[in-house]
């Protein structure tokens, strides 16, 4: 985790402008709440919205490297939020715990082998008043990616988000092996979650190389976007089937009292349900609207 010395790397004036971005009620006020987790060394330090230190105590080098970075972690809280206003749900179908909790969410963020240019941001709710003397009891909301140099993304952003559920998957069965009590009683569970995983990975990528990378609306035919809404809806039933895999070994786990894993089942789950929400809600959901905007024409 040395999240903060890249970005300590990073010249604030190489990053692009941001554009506008008229928030609705819900993200403003998740950004005016949101606190930043950066890694450096083995440990994680948790910023305040205004950047004090809250855990795990005061330190020296995270404390310069706020002191002369300021205006860079603004930025950094910007470009997530209006990331996720754009190409997410997970703000929108988690807004009743967010809400719960007075709008307050974290963001861990994990650099992706990347010279300090994409991120992996992990988000959590928590209630103020216990964040600190109940840290472990924050609710996991979901995952999103960014790239500081780059704030579109193709196709969505959805070939990164499938590839990630393949990794995270794979991450899962190293954990079952340390932490299932008989791993091979679940065998055939893993098995067609996995048999799931694939086929979602190759029929969603290969779907995925046949459509325009970014959609110009001015120019795209209504028969074309009709084909591309079909197609990106096509790749959602895969998650949905993924979906049900999974959440039917998350009851049998809970029927069985493997406990010490199902929570990480149902973090992987979170992360579908998320996917799907985001497709229904942003991708299949606006060029629906696109479709019959175009038709009413």
């Amino acid at each position: 985790m040395n999240e903060l010395e890249y970005l300590r790397q990073i010249d604030l004036r190489s990053l692009p402008q941001l554009k506008p971005m008229l928030l609705d009620d819900l993200h403003s006020k998740v950004w005016q709440n949101l606190h930043l987790e950066i890694g450096l060394g083995p440990t994680l330090f948790m910023l305040s919205p205004s950047y004090n230190i809250l855990n795990p105590g005061p330190d020296e080098t995270v404390a310069d490297f706020v002191q002369k970075n300021e205006a860079l972690l603004d930025y950094l809280k910007e470009l997530i939020i209006k990331s996720l206003a754009v190409y997410s749900a997970l703000i929108d179908v988690n807004s009743y715990f967010i809400e719960q909790n007075n709008y307050l969410v974290l963001a861990r963020l994990r650099e992706r082998n990347s010279g300090g240019r994409i991120y992996e941001i992990k988000f959590y709710t928590h209630s103020p008043a216990e964040l600190l003397l109940r840290y472990r009891d924050k609710i996991y909301i979901g995952r999103d990616f960014i790239d500081l140099f780059n704030f579109r993304r193709k196709y969505f952003g959805t070939k990164e988000l499938i590839l990630s559920l393949a990794e995270q998957y794979d991450r899962l069965l190293d954990r079952a092996q340390e932490r299932i009590k008989k791993p091979t009683e679940y065998k055939s569970y893993f098995q067609e979650i996995q048999e799931s995983i694939n086929e979602l990975k190759s029929e969603a990528l290969e779907i995925i190389q046949s459509l325009p990378p970014y959609i110009d609306f001015n120019k795209i035919s209504e028969e074309e976007l009709i084909d591309i809404n079909a197609q990106y809806r096509t790749i959602n039933h895969y998650l949905i089937e993924l979906h049900d895999e999974v959440g039917e070994f998350e009851n049998l786990l809970r029927f069985c009292q493997e406990l010490d894993f199902v929570r990480y089942v149902t973090k992987y789950k979170k992360d579908i349900t998320n996917l799907i929400s985001y497709f229904n809600i942003k991708i299949n959901g606006y060029l629906t609207q696109r479709i019959h905007q175009a038709k009413l024409k």
